[in-house]
């Protein structure tokens, strides 16, 4: 029904109209009790097999929703009836900020890809925090947070900490956004030196946090482009095992247009933006599995770009996530997307007796081509 008749309708309007018309009205229809509990029985799949821990996360399903989809913190519950073994809101700034001009995202359908330059358009994070406060949470929460566009690099650190102070009471990890490539200047910042800067504060400050409040400090990850080279990810993984970064989330989209079967005069035409989407599978995947081959289990990876079918997100684990994150896939595959990639993961644990554990990093070398 998605793939024949739905989704064909949804992609003959505004991608990011349709997004907030159909949120909008899936989490009016599960405001009631009775509509979420059926939602949460037909598309929920749950296994022994499938459960593992992450950075100190334990996550009952490895599959969990990509920042981006639900920006302001409003949709984190309803998603939860989806499946997703945890969700990813934001990015959020710490200031609230329109975004770039309309129209920003774009289907590429003969990709089955998707390129946006959405510029973190947000209500920034005090509000989101407001949102938050009180609320009950019912996913594994991980909070997405990012530079506001009006802040120069320079002074990143304290926009970044802003947030990271008004969310982290709510976040059971926060990931820190230094990749997307829709801000401008904000790629920079994952050069070494500002890098070690940004990330090291974070770190000192959400451990103060954390005495102050008598708990533990929240695990920390940092979000990475695909189209650093191998010496930049090297850099990368060794800062953040210096500074005390709980893991990566690998990859952003993509700045690249090699590969598309998109008309690249039509992609021109569309301007400038990160694309995501089948176009990263393998793209992501041989990144995931240099990371893991550079980590060398210091760091546990999330792995997200390209994760169009089940294979693709089995496929990920084999090549060194720990877990994954989905988004366009979800987008393109539909609400039973989720399940129908637990299922495929649980049913070749089983075929293979293997726990899932066992599984992540065995084909890495395979494909980073070490």
């Amino acid at each position: 029904m998605w793939k024949y008749l739905l989704r064909p309708i949804l992609f003959l309007f505004d991608a990011e109209k349709v997004h907030y018309a159909t949120m909008g009205l899936f989490a009016a229809m599960l405001r009631f009790p009775p509509l979420r509990a059926l939602t949460a029985v037909a598309l929920r799949y749950r296994s022994e097999r499938l459960r593992t821990e992450v950075a100190g996360l334990a996550l009952e399903a490895p599959v969990g929703l990509g920042a981006g989809f639900d920006k302001n913190a409003r949709w984190f519950n309803q998603l939860d009836a989806l499946g997703f073994g945890f969700v990813e809101v934001g990015t959020l700034t710490g200031r609230a900020q329109g975004g770039n001009p309309k129209p920003r995202i774009f289907r590429l359908k003969a990709d089955r890809a998707l390129l946006n330059r959405m510029g973190f358009n947000n209500d920034g994070s005090e509000a989101a925090a407001q949102r938050l406060e009180g609320a009950t949470i019912r996913p594994v929460l991980g909070v997405n947070i990012g530079k506001s566009k009006v802040v120069a690099n320079e002074d990143a650190v304290d926009d970044y900490l802003a947030s990271l102070r008004r969310l982290r009471p709510f976040a059971d990890y926060i990931t820190v956004n230094v990749s997307s490539p829709n801000t401008k200047g904000l790629r920079d910042l994952q050069a070494k030196d500002p890098l070690s800067r940004l990330l090291g504060a974070i770190v000192d400050d959400n451990r103060a946090l954390a005495l102050a409040a008598g708990d533990d400090p929240c695990p920390v990850f940092v979000k990475i482009a695909p189209d650093l080279d191998e010496g930049a990810m090297r850099d990368v993984v060794e800062l953040c095992v210096e500074v005390g970064i709980s893991g990566i989330i690998a990859t952003n989209t993509t700045i690249s247009r090699e590969g598309l079967q998109t008309p690249e005069a039509a992609v021109s035409a569309l301007g400038n933006g990160g694309v995501s989407g089948a176009p990263l599978t393998e793209r992501s995947r041989r990144f995931v599995a240099t990371l893991y081959r550079l980590a060398a289990g210091r760091l546990p990876i999330i792995g997200v770009g390209g994760i169009m079918t089940p294979d693709d997100a089995w496929q990920m684990l084999r090549a060194g996530a720990a877990a994954v994150q989905v988004y366009s896939g979800f987008v393109y595959g539909g609400p039973h997307f989720v399940r129908r990639t637990l299922r495929y993961i649980d049913r070749q644990l089983a075929g293979r007796g293997s726990d899932l554990k066992d599984v992540v990093g065995e084909a890495s070398e395979h494909y980073s081509g070490g």
